[in-house]
């Protein structure tokens, strides 16, 4: 997604409605799926920034498959060279990050979307993990820049997915679920490159998230009576 070139939503929208039809598809035969929780908070219009953690590689396919609103994801550089399943990020014009780096086009490709009052998902950890780690400030850093509002989606039992129907993870192991919670905003920041007020924004959305995790997922935020939640205002 170039930064030369102007994102425009419809250049992308007939592509992205075959492709969410066969990820439908996809989701109902190779993941035993359990309740999509608030789904429903999802506003029918207006850029929003999902954020989430991140369990396994179907995370983000569950989330599309959830909302009726197309979500424009984002994925490490090395997500359009898998075989065979690279095509899927490729054609859909996926955001792609280059880990361990500022990567200023991605950044810029983001903020493009999200002025296009598009969705926007984002794991903030930048990795898949059982268990939250730290976070980093790229969300926060494009929440202060535009405004845009924010929704937590906790994410538990996709350990193990895809995977063939009768396989024993599909007929011992727990569905796949998803919890959406409340949208809310960060508070003005008056200067969206000062790093404190980054931090502070990012570990209160990453503490929202964690209580809405069962407690071993929760892991460096798991100590819930650090939480609070001065930089942010609820909007339900």
């Amino acid at each position: 997604m170039p930064e030369s070139r102007p994102y425009i939503h419809a250049d992308h929208e007939r592509i992205r409605r075959i492709l969410r039809f066969w990820i439908k598809v996809a989701a109902s035969f190779l993941v035993k799926m359990g309740p999509f929780e608030g789904a429903e908070r999802v506003p029918a219009e207006g850029p929003l920034l999902l954020y989430s953690n991140h369990i396994s590689m179907i995370d983000p396919i569950l989330i599309i498959h959830a909302v009726k609103r197309n979500i424009v994801p984002l994925a490490k550089a090395e997500a359009y060279d898998y075989p065979f399943i690279g095509i899927f990020p490729r054609l859909w014009r996926v955001i792609t990050v280059q880990r361990g780096e500022v990567d200023r086009q991605a950044l810029q490709a983001c903020l493009a979307v999200l002025r296009a009052g598009e969705i926007l998902w984002i794991a903030p950890e930048g990795t898949r993990r059982p268990a939250l780690l730290e976070a980093k400030d790229g969300m926060a850093y494009l929440a202060a820049r535009t405004g845009v509002p924010l929704m937590p989606v906790a994410v538990d039992g996709t350990r193990g997915f895809p995977a063939l129907p009768l396989s024993k993870r599909w007929r011992e192991g727990p569905p796949a679920t998803l919890k959406f919670g409340r949208m809310f905003r960060f508070k003005p920041l008056e200067d969206p490159r000062d790093r404190l007020g980054l931090a502070k924004r990012t570990r209160e959305a990453m503490y929202v998230l964690s209580a809405m995790l069962p407690p071993e997922r929760r892991g460096a935020f798991s100590d819930l009576s650090q939480a609070s939640e001065e930089t942010i205002e609820w909007l339900e």
